[in-house]
């Protein structure tokens, strides 16, 4: 019999959330959405069965994550499982006993039944199950934050798993903590996909203005030489407005434009001065992690680059000063 002190886990994915988003980490933004009647119409298309091959979810890593809080008492997975690209993954699903929730083609006025369900079930299960000490909500949209906020008011430890870019930091602000899915062990990190221009975008500057020639060489002779200009000019300055509408979507794509680096060395710096204000100034490495973790539930020293949270204070060591000795860890601000 499991001994009643053990964590005990509850883990809900909101599974057309993290297929999407994923898909769209992998081949850029919003490519989901441009490549959904295609995918709908036939997923066996050449060109689309390879895009979906390099945004397969991880399924396992996933499960993986959630059991290392605690024992796995009920694991659900909400999406429409007769859709193709959902089913490619029912029996590894099914295999690492996740219960499938079926969400049939919703109607317009109920497009938001993923959420609405999983967060109904969540709810009533942590009623009906009170020795339940954790929920992992595997999602990335805000629509959950009451859900999160409602799971922490009865007690539990919220933990939030979405897509890099495409999960609200409104949601991570709202849970204990937050993990991003590139982040876990196995999951290989997508390189940045390439842009790719409109013909009329990438065409050569001078095309406009010889195709206006062309044209009245092939017997657009009322054509008059202002009107051919006008219209050279007018797609020169679609072509700018393409130009500038994609270079705007590169820097939203950069997420924030703050180093990762830089932003967790001012938490750090925050922490430390927070938590010097009891009778010593050494605090206890893990203690100021916490306290790290609980300003910003998405902080994660190895998603920096930093195999262990003492080789992320020894790279701060202009702002924390480590002290080791045996077993423990103790910092301090430096002076």
């Amino acid at each position: 019999m499991a001994d009643s002190q053990d964590p005990r886990v509850a883990v809900y994915l909101d599974f057309d959330n993290i297929v999407m988003s994923w898909y769209d980490r992998v081949h850029g933004r919003q490519a989901y959405s441009r490549d959904r009647q295609r995918i709908a119409e036939d997923p066996t298309e050449p060109e689309i069965a390879e895009r979906l091959a390099k945004a397969t979810v991880d399924v396992g890593a996933v499960i993986d994550y959630a059991a290392s809080f605690g024992s796995l008492m009920l694991t659900r997975a909400y999406a429409d499982w007769s859709s193709p690209v959902n089913a490619i993954y029912r029996s590894q699903l099914v295999a690492r006993a996740v219960d499938l929730v079926q969400l049939f083609p919703a109607a317009a006025y109920a497009k938001n039944g993923a959420d609405i369900r999983l967060a109904v079930d969540t709810v009533e299960d942590l009623y009906l199950m009170p020795d339940l000490t954790h929920v992992v909500i595997v999602a990335g949209d805000s629509d959950y934050v009451p859900l999160a906020q409602r799971c922490r008011r009865l007690g539990r430890y919220v933990i939030a798993m979405g897509v890099a870019g495409s999960t609200a930091k409104s949601l991570a602000a709202a849970c204990d903590e937050f993990e991003s899915y590139e982040n876990l062990p196995g999951v290989e990190r997508p390189t940045k996909p390439q842009r790719t221009r409109s013909r009329r975008a990438s065409a050569p500057s001078g095309q406009a203005a010889s195709e206006s020639v062309s044209e009245t060489a092939d017997g657009e002779r009322g054509r008059s030489r202002r009107s051919a200009d006008a219209d050279a000019k007018a797609r020169a300055a679609e072509r700018a407005a393409e130009e500038a509408a994609d270079a705007a979507e590169e820097a939203e794509d950069d997420e924030s434009g703050e180093d990762p680096r830089e932003a967790a060395t001012r938490l750090l710096q925050r922490a430390l001065q927070l938590g010097d204000r009891g009778d010593s100034e050494w605090l206890h490495a893990s203690a100021v992690k916490s306290h790290m973790r609980r300003m910003d539930s998405s902080f994660s020293e190895k998603a920096i680059g930093y195999r262990s949270f003492n080789d992320f204070l020894k790279g701060n060591a202009q702002i924390a000063e480590l002290e080791e000795s045996g077993h423990e860890r103790l910092v301090r601000a430096r002076e």
